[in-house]
Protein backbone atom coordinates (compact mmCIF):
# COMPACT_ATOMS: atom_id res chain seq x y z
CA UNK A 1 0.00 0.00 0.00
CA UNK A 2 1.26 3.54 -0.64
CA UNK A 3 2.79 5.54 2.42
CA UNK A 4 1.17 8.43 3.25
CA UNK A 5 2.50 11.44 1.80
CA UNK A 6 5.15 13.83 3.00
CA UNK A 7 3.79 17.30 2.83
CA UNK A 8 5.44 20.42 2.04
CA UNK A 9 5.17 23.32 4.26
CA UNK A 10 3.30 24.98 1.20
CA UNK A 11 2.28 22.23 -0.93
CA UNK A 12 -1.27 21.75 -3.10
CA UNK A 13 -3.87 20.19 -0.52
CA UNK A 14 -3.08 23.57 2.05
CA UNK A 15 -2.98 26.31 -0.87
CA UNK A 16 -6.70 27.04 -0.23
CA UNK A 17 -5.26 28.17 2.77
CA UNK A 18 -1.99 29.63 2.57
CA UNK A 19 -3.22 32.14 -0.27
CA UNK A 20 -5.95 33.54 1.79
CA UNK A 21 -3.94 33.16 5.20
CA UNK A 22 -0.21 33.82 4.30
CA UNK A 23 0.67 33.54 8.29
CA UNK A 24 -0.60 30.13 8.23
CA UNK A 25 2.26 28.00 7.57
CA UNK A 26 4.58 29.55 10.04
CA UNK A 27 1.88 29.45 12.55
CA UNK A 28 0.72 26.19 12.49
CA UNK A 29 4.24 24.69 12.24
CA UNK A 30 4.45 25.22 16.05
CA UNK A 31 1.53 22.55 16.74
CA UNK A 32 2.06 18.67 16.08
CA UNK A 33 1.23 17.45 12.66
CA UNK A 34 -1.67 14.40 13.48
CA UNK A 35 -3.92 11.90 11.51
CA UNK A 36 -7.17 10.12 12.25
CA UNK A 37 -8.73 7.11 11.17
CA UNK A 38 -10.63 8.79 8.19
CA UNK A 39 -6.85 10.22 6.94
CA UNK A 40 -5.62 6.15 7.35
CA UNK A 41 -8.79 4.90 5.46
CA UNK A 42 -8.16 7.25 2.73
CA UNK A 43 -4.57 6.35 1.90
CA UNK A 44 -6.32 2.52 1.49
CA UNK A 45 -8.91 3.76 -0.97
CA UNK A 46 -6.65 5.66 -3.13
CA UNK A 47 -4.30 2.51 -3.14
CA UNK A 48 -7.72 0.78 -4.25
CA UNK A 49 -7.98 3.28 -6.69
CA UNK A 50 -4.49 3.37 -8.10
CA UNK A 51 -4.62 -0.56 -8.13
CA UNK A 52 -7.70 -0.46 -9.78
CA UNK A 53 -6.45 2.15 -12.90
CA UNK A 54 -3.19 0.68 -13.18
CA UNK A 55 -4.75 -3.08 -13.65
CA UNK A 56 -7.81 -2.60 -15.26
CA UNK A 57 -7.23 -4.64 -18.48
CA UNK A 58 -5.15 -7.45 -16.18
CA UNK A 59 -7.75 -8.96 -13.57
CA UNK A 60 -5.65 -11.75 -12.40
CA UNK A 61 -3.18 -9.40 -11.84
CA UNK A 62 -5.79 -7.33 -9.52
CA UNK A 63 -6.95 -9.77 -7.86
CA UNK A 64 -3.97 -10.78 -6.29
CA UNK A 65 -2.64 -7.54 -4.87
CA UNK A 66 -6.10 -6.57 -3.71
CA UNK A 67 -6.73 -9.35 -1.88
CA UNK A 68 -3.70 -7.70 0.41
CA UNK A 69 -5.21 -4.64 0.95
CA UNK A 70 -8.39 -6.04 1.62
CA UNK A 71 -5.99 -7.90 4.69
CA UNK A 72 -6.24 -4.06 5.94
CA UNK A 73 -7.84 -3.52 9.50
CA UNK A 74 -9.49 -0.60 7.64
CA UNK A 75 -10.55 -2.09 4.89
CA UNK A 76 -14.42 -1.71 3.69
CA UNK A 77 -16.36 -3.30 0.51
CA UNK A 78 -17.23 0.35 -0.28
CA UNK A 79 -13.73 1.22 -1.27
CA UNK A 80 -14.03 -1.48 -4.18
CA UNK A 81 -17.44 0.46 -5.19
CA UNK A 82 -15.78 4.04 -5.16
CA UNK A 83 -12.24 2.99 -6.96
CA UNK A 84 -14.63 0.82 -9.88
CA UNK A 85 -16.84 4.87 -10.08
CA UNK A 86 -13.28 6.21 -9.81
CA UNK A 87 -11.44 4.02 -12.23
CA UNK A 88 -14.80 3.33 -14.92
CA UNK A 89 -14.67 8.00 -15.00
CA UNK A 90 -11.20 7.45 -16.46
CA UNK A 91 -11.76 4.78 -18.72
CA UNK A 92 -14.46 7.01 -20.08
CA UNK A 93 -12.63 9.93 -20.69
CA UNK A 94 -9.55 7.83 -22.29
CA UNK A 95 -11.92 6.27 -24.68
CA UNK A 96 -12.99 9.79 -26.06
CA UNK A 97 -9.44 10.27 -27.28
CA UNK A 98 -8.83 10.11 -30.74
CA UNK A 99 -5.87 8.28 -30.11
CA UNK A 100 -5.08 5.99 -26.56
CA UNK A 101 -3.79 8.95 -24.23
CA UNK A 102 -0.95 7.98 -21.53
CA UNK A 103 -2.45 7.59 -18.35
CA UNK A 104 -0.05 7.58 -15.05
CA UNK A 105 -1.04 6.79 -11.65
CA UNK A 106 0.32 8.70 -8.55
CA UNK A 107 2.69 11.20 -10.03
CA UNK A 108 5.34 13.43 -8.04
CA UNK A 109 4.83 16.94 -9.71
CA UNK A 110 7.05 19.74 -8.34
CA UNK A 111 5.69 23.16 -8.86
CA UNK A 112 7.92 25.38 -7.16
CA UNK A 113 8.61 27.81 -9.67
CA UNK A 114 5.55 29.30 -8.21
CA UNK A 115 5.41 27.88 -4.86
CA UNK A 116 8.92 27.90 -3.19
CA UNK A 117 9.59 24.10 -2.19
CA UNK A 118 6.20 22.94 -3.74
CA UNK A 119 5.67 19.65 -4.43
CA UNK A 120 2.85 16.88 -4.58
CA UNK A 121 1.34 14.00 -5.71
CA UNK A 122 -0.67 13.53 -8.43
CA UNK A 123 -3.34 10.64 -8.22
CA UNK A 124 -3.83 10.59 -12.22
CA UNK A 125 -2.50 11.91 -14.91
CA UNK A 126 -3.99 12.09 -18.95
CA UNK A 127 -2.37 13.65 -21.45
CA UNK A 128 -3.84 12.82 -24.90
CA UNK A 129 -4.27 15.34 -27.71
CA UNK A 130 -4.35 18.63 -27.00
CA UNK A 131 -5.19 18.34 -23.50
CA UNK A 132 -3.48 17.70 -20.17
CA UNK A 133 -6.23 15.83 -17.60
CA UNK A 134 -5.62 15.59 -13.74
CA UNK A 135 -7.66 13.27 -12.13
CA UNK A 136 -8.06 13.85 -7.58
CA UNK A 137 -9.88 11.09 -5.88
CA UNK A 138 -11.35 12.40 -2.86
CA UNK A 139 -12.92 9.50 -0.38
CA UNK A 140 -14.43 11.98 2.12
CA UNK A 141 -17.95 12.16 2.59
CA UNK A 142 -18.37 15.01 4.53
CA UNK A 143 -17.59 18.36 2.53
CA UNK A 144 -18.25 18.21 -1.71
CA UNK A 145 -14.82 19.43 -2.63
CA UNK A 146 -15.61 21.61 -6.10
CA UNK A 147 -12.80 21.44 -9.16
CA UNK A 148 -13.93 24.79 -10.45
CA UNK A 149 -11.32 27.25 -9.22
CA UNK A 150 -9.50 24.91 -6.87
CA UNK A 151 -6.40 25.94 -5.92
CA UNK A 152 -5.01 22.20 -5.12
CA UNK A 153 -6.12 21.46 -8.84
CA UNK A 154 -4.49 23.95 -10.45
CA UNK A 155 -1.13 23.61 -8.41
CA UNK A 156 -1.06 19.79 -9.68
CA UNK A 157 -1.61 21.33 -13.19
CA UNK A 158 1.51 23.47 -13.05
CA UNK A 159 3.27 20.90 -11.52
CA UNK A 160 2.52 18.15 -14.23
CA UNK A 161 2.70 20.63 -17.34
CA UNK A 162 6.41 21.59 -16.21
CA UNK A 163 7.23 17.69 -16.09
CA UNK A 164 5.94 16.77 -19.48
CA UNK A 165 5.79 19.75 -21.34
CA UNK A 166 9.33 19.00 -22.14
CA UNK A 167 7.98 15.85 -23.67
CA UNK A 168 4.56 17.12 -25.54
CA UNK A 169 6.10 20.21 -26.37
CA UNK A 170 3.12 23.16 -27.57
CA UNK A 171 0.83 20.16 -28.36
CA UNK A 172 -0.96 20.70 -24.67
CA UNK A 173 -3.09 23.61 -25.49
CA UNK A 174 -5.58 23.06 -22.42
CA UNK A 175 -5.61 21.62 -18.95
CA UNK A 176 -8.77 19.32 -17.40
CA UNK A 177 -9.18 19.20 -13.47
CA UNK A 178 -11.42 16.60 -12.39
CA UNK A 179 -12.68 15.55 -9.07
CA UNK A 180 -14.36 12.45 -7.70
CA UNK A 181 -15.64 11.76 -5.06
CA UNK A 182 -18.29 9.01 -4.84
CA UNK A 183 -19.35 8.78 -1.50
CA UNK A 184 -21.29 12.12 -1.95
CA UNK A 185 -21.76 12.18 -5.70
CA UNK A 186 -21.51 9.98 -8.52
CA UNK A 187 -21.20 13.17 -10.70
CA UNK A 188 -17.43 14.49 -10.71
CA UNK A 189 -16.79 17.89 -10.30
CA UNK A 190 -14.89 19.31 -13.79
CA UNK A 191 -12.84 22.33 -14.44
CA UNK A 192 -11.20 23.59 -17.51
CA UNK A 193 -9.04 26.01 -18.79
CA UNK A 194 -6.09 26.76 -21.31
CA UNK A 195 -2.57 26.76 -20.37
CA UNK A 196 -1.94 30.67 -20.89
CA UNK A 197 -5.00 31.26 -18.26
CA UNK A 198 -3.30 28.68 -15.66
CA UNK A 199 0.63 30.06 -16.36
CA UNK A 200 -1.26 33.38 -15.59
CA UNK A 201 -2.67 32.23 -12.86
CA UNK A 202 0.68 30.84 -11.35
CA UNK A 203 2.20 34.17 -11.99
CA UNK A 204 -0.51 35.85 -10.44
CA UNK A 205 -0.47 33.89 -6.34
CA UNK A 206 3.71 33.76 -6.90
CA UNK A 207 4.49 36.54 -4.80
CA UNK A 208 1.62 35.20 -2.40
CA UNK A 209 2.98 32.05 -1.82
CA UNK A 210 6.49 33.53 -1.61
CA UNK A 211 4.84 35.62 1.19
CA UNK A 212 3.54 32.29 2.78
CA UNK A 213 6.22 30.64 2.60
CA UNK A 214 8.97 33.10 4.01
CA UNK A 215 6.47 34.17 6.68
CA UNK A 216 5.48 35.95 8.78
CA UNK A 217 2.91 36.21 6.92
CA UNK A 218 -0.73 38.12 7.34
CA UNK A 219 -3.34 36.83 9.47
CA UNK A 220 -6.75 36.49 7.60
CA UNK A 221 -8.94 34.33 9.42
CA UNK A 222 -11.85 32.89 7.71
CA UNK A 223 -13.36 29.64 6.13
CA UNK A 224 -10.27 28.75 5.66
CA UNK A 225 -9.52 28.04 9.08
CA UNK A 226 -11.36 24.29 9.27
CA UNK A 227 -8.33 22.15 9.30
CA UNK A 228 -5.32 24.38 10.51
CA UNK A 229 -3.54 23.15 13.36
CA UNK A 230 -3.73 26.47 15.30
CA UNK A 231 -7.56 27.36 14.47
CA UNK A 232 -8.29 27.06 18.34
CA UNK A 233 -5.34 29.02 19.52
CA UNK A 234 -5.18 31.59 17.14
CA UNK A 235 -5.78 35.24 18.33
CA UNK A 236 -6.64 37.04 14.99
CA UNK A 237 -9.35 34.51 14.65
CA UNK A 238 -10.45 35.40 18.49
CA UNK A 239 -10.44 38.93 18.00
CA UNK A 240 -12.40 38.61 14.75
CA UNK A 241 -15.08 36.54 16.45
CA UNK A 242 -15.04 38.65 19.48
CA UNK A 243 -15.24 41.92 17.27
CA UNK A 244 -18.79 43.04 17.95
CA UNK A 245 -18.34 46.30 19.64
CA UNK A 246 -19.80 47.95 16.34
CA UNK A 247 -23.05 46.25 17.16
CA UNK A 248 -23.41 47.36 21.19
CA UNK A 249 -25.33 50.58 20.79
CA UNK A 250 -28.08 48.62 18.51
CA UNK A 251 -28.29 45.43 21.25
CA UNK A 252 -30.42 46.11 24.01
CA UNK A 253 -29.39 43.98 27.11
CA UNK A 254 -31.91 42.23 29.08
CA UNK A 255 -35.65 43.02 28.20
CA UNK A 256 -37.49 45.75 26.58
CA UNK A 257 -40.38 47.38 28.75
CA UNK A 258 -43.88 46.99 26.92
CA UNK A 259 -44.25 50.81 27.12
CA UNK A 260 -41.45 51.47 24.55
CA UNK A 261 -41.96 52.69 21.38
CA UNK A 262 -40.91 50.03 18.70
CA UNK A 263 -40.02 52.32 16.15
CA UNK A 264 -36.61 53.60 15.44
CA UNK A 265 -37.10 57.11 15.22
CA UNK A 266 -39.21 57.31 18.33
CA UNK A 267 -36.42 55.59 20.25
CA UNK A 268 -33.91 57.42 18.90
CA UNK A 269 -35.53 60.84 20.11
CA UNK A 270 -36.01 59.30 23.38
CA UNK A 271 -32.40 58.55 23.96
CA UNK A 272 -33.01 55.01 23.77
CA UNK A 273 -31.38 52.30 21.77
CA UNK A 274 -32.53 51.78 18.13
CA UNK A 275 -33.28 47.86 17.42
CA UNK A 276 -31.43 46.19 14.80
CA UNK A 277 -31.68 46.61 10.96
CA UNK A 278 -32.40 43.19 9.12
CA UNK A 279 -29.26 45.10 7.41
CA UNK A 280 -27.34 44.34 10.72
CA UNK A 281 -29.03 41.08 11.15
CA UNK A 282 -27.46 39.13 8.13
CA UNK A 283 -24.05 40.59 8.99
CA UNK A 284 -24.74 38.84 12.78
CA UNK A 285 -25.65 35.79 11.16
CA UNK A 286 -22.93 36.34 8.92
CA UNK A 287 -20.56 36.73 12.04
CA UNK A 288 -22.41 33.76 14.33
CA UNK A 289 -21.57 30.96 11.36
CA UNK A 290 -17.91 31.13 12.44
CA UNK A 291 -18.36 32.31 15.85
CA UNK A 292 -20.04 28.50 16.60
CA UNK A 293 -17.44 27.03 14.42
CA UNK A 294 -14.63 29.01 16.44
CA UNK A 295 -16.34 27.98 20.05
CA UNK A 296 -16.26 24.17 19.14
CA UNK A 297 -12.84 24.44 18.37
CA UNK A 298 -11.99 26.03 21.67
CA UNK A 299 -13.86 23.28 23.34
CA UNK A 300 -12.17 20.53 21.39
CA UNK A 301 -8.43 21.91 22.07
CA UNK A 302 -9.71 22.56 25.69
CA UNK A 303 -10.99 18.72 26.33
CA UNK A 304 -7.65 17.25 24.69
CA UNK A 305 -5.62 19.45 26.48
CA UNK A 306 -6.82 18.51 30.06
CA UNK A 307 -7.27 14.68 29.02
CA UNK A 308 -3.64 15.02 28.06
CA UNK A 309 -3.04 16.01 31.65
CA UNK A 310 -3.08 20.01 31.24
CA UNK A 311 -5.21 22.75 33.00
CA UNK A 312 -7.90 24.88 31.26
CA UNK A 313 -8.36 27.34 34.05
CA UNK A 314 -12.74 27.18 35.29
CA UNK A 315 -12.93 23.83 33.04
CA UNK A 316 -12.69 19.91 33.65
CA UNK A 317 -13.57 16.98 31.89
CA UNK A 318 -16.29 14.82 33.10
CA UNK A 319 -17.62 11.06 31.90
CA UNK A 320 -20.60 11.77 29.70
CA UNK A 321 -24.48 10.27 29.55
CA UNK A 322 -23.38 6.66 28.89
CA UNK A 323 -26.05 4.17 27.30
CA UNK A 324 -26.85 0.72 28.70
CA UNK A 325 -26.11 -2.15 26.52
CA UNK A 326 -26.36 -6.20 27.11
CA UNK A 327 -22.61 -7.25 26.95
CA UNK A 328 -23.94 -10.46 25.27
CA UNK A 329 -27.39 -10.00 23.31
CA UNK A 330 -27.80 -13.56 22.35
CA UNK A 331 -27.24 -14.87 26.13
CA UNK A 332 -29.26 -12.72 27.52
CA UNK A 333 -32.42 -12.90 25.02
CA UNK A 334 -31.63 -16.92 26.17
CA UNK A 335 -31.68 -16.11 29.49
CA UNK A 336 -35.53 -14.66 28.92
CA UNK A 337 -36.90 -17.43 26.52
CA UNK A 338 -35.80 -20.18 28.77
CA UNK A 339 -37.93 -18.05 31.58
CA UNK A 340 -40.88 -18.44 29.40
CA UNK A 341 -41.21 -15.39 27.96
CA UNK A 342 -42.09 -15.59 24.10
CA UNK A 343 -39.85 -14.79 21.68
CA UNK A 344 -41.79 -12.33 19.64
CA UNK A 345 -41.50 -9.57 22.04
CA UNK A 346 -38.00 -10.00 21.68
CA UNK A 347 -37.80 -8.59 18.39
CA UNK A 348 -39.16 -5.37 15.84
CA UNK A 349 -40.16 -6.02 12.43
CA UNK A 350 -39.62 -2.99 10.90
CA UNK A 351 -39.47 -2.70 7.08
CA UNK A 352 -35.50 -1.49 5.43
CA UNK A 353 -35.15 2.34 4.72
CA UNK A 354 -35.68 3.27 1.48
CA UNK A 355 -32.00 4.07 1.00
CA UNK A 356 -30.57 0.87 2.25
CA UNK A 357 -33.35 -0.76 0.01
CA UNK A 358 -31.37 0.94 -2.78
CA UNK A 359 -28.10 -0.44 -1.70
CA UNK A 360 -29.20 -3.46 -1.57
CA UNK A 361 -30.90 -3.31 -5.09
CA UNK A 362 -28.76 -1.11 -6.94
CA UNK A 363 -29.77 2.22 -8.50
CA UNK A 364 -30.66 0.94 -12.02
CA UNK A 365 -32.79 -1.71 -10.84
CA UNK A 366 -34.81 -0.04 -7.94
CA UNK A 367 -35.71 2.94 -10.22
CA UNK A 368 -36.65 0.23 -13.19
CA UNK A 369 -39.36 -1.26 -10.36
CA UNK A 370 -39.97 1.60 -7.95
CA UNK A 371 -39.22 4.92 -9.28
CA UNK A 372 -43.25 5.58 -10.07
CA UNK A 373 -43.89 4.41 -6.00
CA UNK A 374 -41.59 7.40 -3.98
CA UNK A 375 -42.60 10.90 -3.59
CA UNK A 376 -39.98 13.59 -2.10
CA UNK A 377 -41.33 15.80 -0.05
CA UNK A 378 -40.42 19.82 -0.05
CA UNK A 379 -37.65 19.52 3.11
CA UNK A 380 -38.23 21.97 5.93
CA UNK A 381 -37.21 25.46 5.28
CA UNK A 382 -33.61 25.91 6.49
CA UNK A 383 -31.83 29.42 6.60
CA UNK A 384 -28.88 29.04 4.75
CA UNK A 385 -26.26 31.85 2.86
CA UNK A 386 -26.97 33.17 -0.11
CA UNK A 387 -24.13 31.62 -1.54
CA UNK A 388 -25.87 28.28 -1.59
CA UNK A 389 -27.17 27.29 -4.76
CA UNK A 390 -30.02 25.83 -3.59
CA UNK A 391 -33.43 27.38 -4.70
CA UNK A 392 -35.54 29.83 -2.32
CA UNK A 393 -37.55 27.85 -0.18
CA UNK A 394 -41.07 27.58 -1.88
CA UNK A 395 -44.32 27.84 1.36
CA UNK A 396 -46.48 27.24 -1.83
CA UNK A 397 -45.22 24.18 -2.96
CA UNK A 398 -44.64 22.76 0.26
CA UNK A 399 -48.54 23.16 0.95
CA UNK A 400 -49.18 20.63 -1.53
CA UNK A 401 -47.34 17.98 0.61
CA UNK A 402 -45.79 15.38 -1.26
CA UNK A 403 -44.62 15.40 -5.03
CA UNK A 404 -43.30 12.31 -7.26
CA UNK A 405 -39.89 12.04 -6.52
CA UNK A 406 -39.48 12.20 -10.72
CA UNK A 407 -40.24 15.87 -10.68
CA UNK A 408 -37.17 16.47 -8.62
CA UNK A 409 -35.10 14.08 -9.77
CA UNK A 410 -32.26 16.52 -10.74
CA UNK A 411 -32.53 18.81 -7.73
Amino acid sequence: MASPEIHAKCGASNAYRYLACTASPTFEAQFPASTSIYAEEGTLAHSICELFVKTHSDADAMAEELRSLQQHKLYQPEMLTCAKIYCDWIMEKALGYTNPPAIMTEQQVDFSDVVPEGFGTCDCVMIGDDALNIFDYKHGKGVRVDAVGNPQMRLYALGALAKYRPLYGDTIKKVRMTIIQPRISADPSEDEMSVDDLLAWGDRIHPIAVEAFNGPGTFVPGEHCKFCRGKAKCRARANVNTALEDFASCVPMGRVPADEPKDNASRMAMGLQKALTDSEIGQLLTRGQFLVSWYDDLKAYAQQTILDGGEIPGWKVVAGRSVRAFHDTDAAFQTLIKAGYDEAMLYDRKPVSLSELEKRLGKKKFAELLADQIDRPMGKPTLVDESDNREPYNSAAADFGGVNANVYANV
